[in-house]
Order: C-alpha cells, then structure tokens, then sequence
C-alpha cells in the first residue's frame, strides 16, 4: 500500500526528504565501501593480505564517519548467522601466516589481551581478527562534522565506571596507555555547566501512553509532589509517586533487613510497588523504563531488591542495611557493597580506551603521543595491517574455525579459519585468545566439551539501540531549560546533550547556537516474559527494524517534545547514526530468572576454561557488563595460555 497524502505531507514536515548523510548509505555501509566489500569474489586476490589492500587501505576507509546504521552493520554478521545454520565452505586457502597468537576479537578484552601477550613475549607476532568494519567491538566511535566544527559520541560504551573497585590488573593496564582515571575523573567534564545555565533533567509524558503530550521540568531539590502538578497523570497516580518517593514506611515490618533482602530478591520491582506499595497500576507506566539503561528490560524483569541496590525509590522507610546478598545482580551488589567507581566519559565513550590500545600495539596507525591528541587524531586503517608488523588487526574477516592442532591435552598450535569477501582463509598460531561472544563460541570450537558448550549458549546477551543524532544547535532546550529528557511511554527512552567536555584541543558545543550531537537509547523489549524471552524478541526487533523506521520516530519524538522551544526537525538535524546492538551487555545474574550456584559451577566460569591452546577472554566469562571486567578476563585468559 503507498503512503497516503496526509503520511507524505507529515513525512515532509518532519524532514524526511532532506539530503542528511544517511541518504548515502545503504544499511549503514558507505555504498562505495560495502560494494567490493560485499560482492567482489576474494578469489581475485592472491593473499588475504592483498584483499586487506584493496579494503582497509581504500583511501576513503574511516569508519567512524559513517552515518546510517552501525554498530552490528550489514555484513558484520551474516557469515556468523549462516555458520549458526549449519553452512559450510569449500576448503579454506592457507595464507602461509604463522603468528604466536591470534586473538579473535577487536573489542577492549581483545585488544587487552594482545598487550598483555606480549608484556609475557616482546618478540610475539599477533594477529587480531573482527567481523565488524572498526575496531573496538562495542566500544565505538561516532563522528560528525557540523558546519566544519568536529563533534564525537560513543557509538557503544559510554563511560569507564564500576560498581566495584577496579582490579590492579585493570587499573594498571590503564594508566599504562595514558588514562589515569583519578586525573581525568576530576578534571575533564563540567558537571555544573547545564545546572549553572538553569538546565535540568525532564519527563516527555506522551498522548498514546498518557493522555497528552507534555514536558514537566525536574527541577533539582523540587517534590514531585510540584513538578507532576502540571502532568497528565491521574490524582491517584501523583499522590503515589510522592508516597513512594518521599514516604518513611516499611512495606514489611516485622522481618529482619536479611529477611526483607531475601524477599525482594523474589519479586520485581513491578510487583513491589503494586502488592507491597500498594500502588495504582498507573505508576508502573511512568517507572516501568527506568531500568532499561542498566539491564535493558523494563521494571517486571528486574528484582526490587536489584532496584533497591541502584538506590531506586520505595525502600527509604524499610531499615534495609547497607551491603549486598549473594541473590543480588553484579551491578547492584557492588553498588550496595562499594558504590559506583567513579565515572569518566570521554568525548568518545570507552572508544579512547580502544584507540589507546591500538596505538599502543601498532604505534603507525594511529598518531600522537598523549590522551589529549588522541581524541582528535585520525587513525590511520592502512596501517592496521601490513606485511611484517609485528601486530596486525584485519578487519571485515569473520571467523568461523579455531581449532587445536592436535588433543586438547598437548596441542602443537591452533588453526584459525576466517571468512572475508565470501571465501574462507586459514592461518596457524601457537595459542588463541576468543574475544568474542560466548554465545558463538561453541560453533567455532565444536570440539569442546558438552557443558561447556551448554554453558556458553545459556547467557543471553541485553540487545540495545545507541543513537547519535547531530544537530545545528541546541537553542530549543535551552530555551525549555532541560538538558536530558526521560520518556516512559516514548518509542526511545531516554536521549540527552552531549555532556560539557573540554579535552586537548576538542571542546563540546558551549553555546546554544554552536552544533552539538544528542545520545539517544532505546532498549526494545516484550515486558511480561521472562529477561531471555524478552532478550530475544529484542533482538528479533533490532534486526528486523529498519533505518527509516529509526529516523521517522526519531524526528516525530524530538519534534513533540521540544516543539514548543522552537525545535524544528526537518531543520535541526544534520545527520543520524543508529549503532544497534543485537548482542550487547553482558548477561548479569537475575535472581527473578536464574539459579543462585556455587563459583565453580557458574555458567560463565564453566564456559571459559581453556581448551588446549584456546583460551577465553570477554565480559560474558565475567557475567559482568564493564570494561575493566573486560580487561580482567583479558588478563586471565593470558594466564591460562601460559606464553613464555
């Protein structure tokens, strides 16, 4: 069915026919990049080498740039879904490479793992394998340039933060690229800036969900008992949110504090505000997303004492004592146990930690020498790998083999095979690191043992939408006076400015007439089934949406909420990139869902033992969605291969 005159018409008000960079992108792939990516035979070229040439060396390679969709971008996975299905290929070509270790995986744990190799060996060869077009798995990097002016996201990780303390390991690998956590936590971002220009967090009720479109300010140090006066909820539903916000009760007097944790580990925080609370069911329409930025499911899915851990409202009045159970999610245990690390974003995200890796592991590819050049440097992807480099990153290469050559019990290397261009290729090293997903493990290790396989498939990884939408200014919240906007009946959840950072010789946007890039999330889900279920449909959802469905929300939603500030989206929006994220955190433990099992029985301690000279290392062997988990497990998986 065409779209009819009055769908055209609000299309065009909305901006859909304007000329943003998406219009040059076909599923998130620069079309003149995807082409020989995507369909050139890689027969035509002798070596694998040689077909790194011809992609990562094209001079308009750079990846960040891309608009469209991103993050999981059309030909990052399709080999790894058709080796999911059972397809096989023709036998793979020997490229004659022989390395120390290959690592399969250019995300953070990858990238930890080939500097801590060779901290053990300083003369290894290496060899970094990834599916994706960039490197950094999720910790990505979004750039635009706004009337000539140099504008960064993270397409992925946003911070480096920890509900628990950071491991030497961890922290040590850090400062040994330059990030020294205590240095930039206090001196690279204003805090004040948007509260010192009268900013603040909002509500976007919206008509579908609430009855009326309305904005209502959350001013800091105001009651919600003020701020919801002007909303569209019913008395009832006001009166309860301040009850549950502000109220001093005990919703289960008479038990212990232990008593009352084992008890909220039971139940949601849904079925704690209605059974417990005694709340209207109209509360859980304006609670129900809060959890999504943590857990990417709604508050039916997520414990209340999980809540409670994250210092959610209800529980002021109910004499819980500080510290965690063992039925608590990593998260909020450690935040109950220590509190939150604290928390640094580059203008990036965790991309700076990547491209500190990568400078450090292949000093040509990306210039400078210091974190303040490294934000603005342009890394160079010809020089990611070249012939005779001691560290090579081939992108575009799926991996789809690693084998040992030999038993498990006395293996003499390990075989890789990878898939780029459509055919396959195989290389050899003396160990193997699986930066990967846990979940695609046992289809390139089909040798394993039964349960560890199980093992690895049984976590389920939290799917999510990261936005970045770049924009000719910011004069429409200025002028609402909000700076981050919460939207719990909203097609996206949450979406905020970009934070007030001034690092080296990159600065945000500090007027309100200068170009700035707004972060968007959304967390699809199916609330009412189990966090599995929901991760699943979830997934389904990102994959089978598409950008253009992404955009029209995106433009209809700005335009509602900041509308009456002046915001114009046909205007106001110079470009969109979407990083989907079908498989993204780390699958944490659920007490709603999962056992409660001793360590050694635990599936991600199960799922990562070596296997002769394989050896795994990711955020999944942590249950633990964070980067210094990531560099932990990197750090163990070395250990495990024991390099001389």
């Amino acid at each position: 069915m065409s779209k009819s005159t009055d769908g055209r018409s609000r299309d065009r008000t909305l901006g859909m026919h304007r000329d943003i960079t998406r219009r040059d992108f076909l599923q998130g792939a620069a079309l003149g990049l995807a082409a020989p990516l995507l369909s050139r035979s890689a027969g035509a070229w002798a070596t694998a080498a040689d077909a790194d040439a011809g992609i990562q060396a094209a001079a308009d390679y750079y990846p960040p740039a891309l608009t469209g969709l991103r993050g999981s971008h059309a030909g990052a996975f399709e080999t790894a879904h058709a080796l999911r299905d059972g397809r096989r290929w023709p036998p793979a070509r020997d490229t004659a490479e022989r390395y120390d270790l290959v690592v399969v995986g250019a995300g953070i744990s990858g990238l930890a793992a080939a500097h801590f190799y060779l901290a053990h060996s300083p003369a290894a060869r290496i060899l970094i394998l990834d599916n994706h077009d960039d490197f950094g798995g999720h910790a990505r990097r979004n750039e635009f340039h706004v009337d000539g002016r140099l504008q960064l996201m993270n397409g992925g990780t946003l911070s480096i933060e920890s509900p628990k303390p950071y491991s030497a390991v961890a922290d040590g690998l850090l400062k040994s690229v330059g990030i020294d956590r205590e240095r930039w936590a206090s001196t690279l971002e204003d805090k004040n800036f948007f509260t010192a220009r009268g900013m603040s967090n909002a509500v976007f009720f919206d008509r579908e969900t609430f009855g009326a479109d309305k904005l209502v300010l959350q001013r800091e140090g105001v009651s919600p008992r003020d701020y919801l006066r002007d909303s569209p909820l019913s008395a009832q539903v006001k009166k309860d949110i301040v009850r549950i916000e502000e109220a001093q009760v005990d919703h289960l007097a008479g038990l212990s504090s232990q008593q009352k944790k084992e008890r909220l580990a039971g139940i949601s925080y849904q079925q704690f505000l209605l059974t417990l609370v005694h709340a209207d069911p109209g509360v859980c329409n304006y609670y129900g997303k809060l959890t999504h930025g943590l857990w990417g499911v709604g508050i039916d899915a997520v414990s209340a004492l999980d809540c409670w851990g994250i210092g959610m409202p209800g529980f002021q009045g109910m004499g819980l004592q500080p510290g965690s159970i063992p039925r608590m999610g990593y998260t909020p245990a450690g935040s109950a146990d220590s509190g939150w690390t604290p928390v640094i974003h580059f203008p990036d995200g965790n991309a700076t930690i990547a491209r500190s890796l990568v400078r450090r592991l292949i000093p040509a590819a990306m210039p400078g020498a210091g974190i303040e050049d490294l934000i603005t440097a342009k890394a160079d992807y010809a020089q990611l790998d070249r012939g005779g480099a001691p560290v090579r990153l081939r992108l575009n290469a799926t991996v789809i083999n690693a084998q040992n050559l030999g038993p498990a019990s006395n293996a003499g290397g390990v075989g890789i095979t990878y898939v780029r261009g459509g055919e396959a290729f195989r290389v050899q090293a003396g160990h193997c690191v699986l930066a990967c997903w846990n979940m695609v493990i046992p289809y390139l290790c089909p040798e394993l043992p039964p349960a560890q396989k199980a093992a690895l498939h049984e976590p389920s990884k939290v799917p999510l939408l990261y936005i970045s939408v770049a924009l000719r200014n910011w004069r429409a919240f200025d002028k609402l006076g909000v700076n981050r906007v919460y939207a719990p009946g909203g097609y996206y959840s949450d979406l905020r400015l970009n934070e007030a950072l001034r690092i080296g010789g990159y600065a945000t946007a500090r007027d309100p007439d200068e170009p700035t890039v707004l972060h968007v999330t959304r967390t699809p889900c199916a609330p009412g089934l189990p966090e599995r279920e929901q991760n699943k449909l979830g997934r389904a959802d990102i994959m089978a949406t598409s950008f253009e469905t992404y955009e029209r929300n995106m433009r209809e939603q700005l335009g509602r909420t900041l509308g009456a500030g002046g915001f114009d989206p046909a205007h106001d929006i110079r470009a969109i990139t979407v990083n989907r994220w079908p498989h993204g955190y780390a699958h944490e433990f659920n007490s709603l869902f999962d056992e409660l099992k001793p360590e050694g029985q635990k599936v991600n301690v199960v799922g990562r033992a070596p296997f002769g000279n394989i050896a795994i290392a990711n955020a999944d062997a942590a249950a633990a969605a964070y980067t210094d988990k990531a560099i932990d497990e990197a750090y163990r998986a070395i250990q495990d291969l024991k390099p001389g």
